[in-house]
Order: structure tokens, then C-alpha cells, then sequence
């Protein structure tokens, strides 16, 4: 069997990240910035750059830079919390109303044979961002997992995040 390569340079630039986020939690000098989230809120002359696809009076939705899988989707209230239960109900309301936006746009741009929809609370749960709750809104394909990901822990994703991004905001508008 032959050797073949993959390369995935983006890759590196998150798994750096992660690397200077920990450092700077243990020391306490996390910057307000390494929230992506609400960088992405507060830059709304720069949707494009953040991969917003869609944006409201109370959050957005948005690429997630590191998918698990083509069209995965972010979505966030504008107002960060940790953990589902420290929103108000009429907070969770609005944020389940955003997950149904992308959920919609998802199924019309990449017509996908399934969806993920959850969030992972807690850094033990494998949230990357613990301080701000973000739901994950995943397009799915039989046979969209193979080896790949369990032998060589790596997701092989098949288009680009600015194709991705340009597909769902077509559906958008």
C-alpha cells in the first residue's frame, strides 16, 4: 500500500490556538479577544471575514472554521454565557429560534442525507469556547466518516469555507 499525504495546514493555526488559550487560562491572561464569537458580533461591518451567515437582534450563525464536516454551522446569542441554564427562558427561546435559521439554511444550501444539532457544555465536555454557549448545526452524508477519522484522528473536509459560506448565504438572502 502506497503512502499518500494530506495536508491540512489550517489545521496548526487551531491547534495552536488551543495551545495559547490553555497557557493563558492557567496564567490568568486570557485575552477578552480569544472569544470568536463575540468578535464576530461586534464586527458586523465584517460578516464575510467571520463567515456570518446570518445575524439578528439577539445572535448568528456562522462557519465554524474547524468542522467537523462540509457546512458546519455555529450558533450563538450575542450575550455569553456558560451553560445553557444561565440564559432566561425567553433567552433559550431565541437562541433554539436561531438554530431552527440554520438548520433551514443548511438543508437548502448543501441538501444533506442528515443534521447534527447539539452543544457541548463545559470544557469536559469538549467545548472549545466554555465561556460562550454556541450550538453545532453539522450537515451529515452516509459514508461522510471513514477511516480516516478513527485511525488518523483526521476529519478530511471536501470544500473550503469561503465555497461554504458563499452557498449559504445564496439561500439566505
Amino acid at each position: 500500500m502506497a503512502h499518500q499525504d494530506l495536508w491540512a495546514p489550517w489545521r496548526m493555526a487551531y491547534l495552536h490556538q488551543l495551545e495559547s488559550q490553555e497557557s493563558d487560562a492557567r496564567v490568568g491572561t486570557a485575552p477578552a479577544s480569544a472569544n470568536f464569537l463575540r468578535a464576530a458580533w461586534d464586527d458586523e461591518a465584517n460578516a464575510a471575514a467571520h463567515h456570518v451567515v446570518f445575524r439578528n437582534a439577539h445572535g448568528l450563525a456562522l462557519l465554524n472554521r474547524y468542522p467537523y464536516a462540509n457546512g458546519h454551522v455555529l450558533v450563538a446569542l450575542a450575550d455569553a454565557r456558560p451553560t445553557l441554564m444561565d440564559y432566561t427562558p425567553e433567552q433559550r427561546a431565541q437562541l433554539w429560534q436561531l438554530v431552527d435559521v440554520a438548520v433551514d439554511l443548511v438543508e437548502r444550501a448543501f441538501h444533506p442525507q442528515g443534521i447534527n444539532v447539539g452543544f457541548n457544555q463545559g470544557r469536559a465536555a469538549g467545548a472549545g469556547l466554555p465561556e460562550h454557549l454556541h450550538v453545532h448545526v453539522v450537515a451529515r452524508w452516509g459514508g461522510d466518516t471513514n477511516f480516516m477519522a478513527s485511525i488518523g484522528a483526521i476529519r478530511v473536509v471536501p470544500d473550503s469555507l469561503e465555497n461554504s459560506w458563499k452557498a449559504l448565504c445564496a439561500v439566505a438572502r
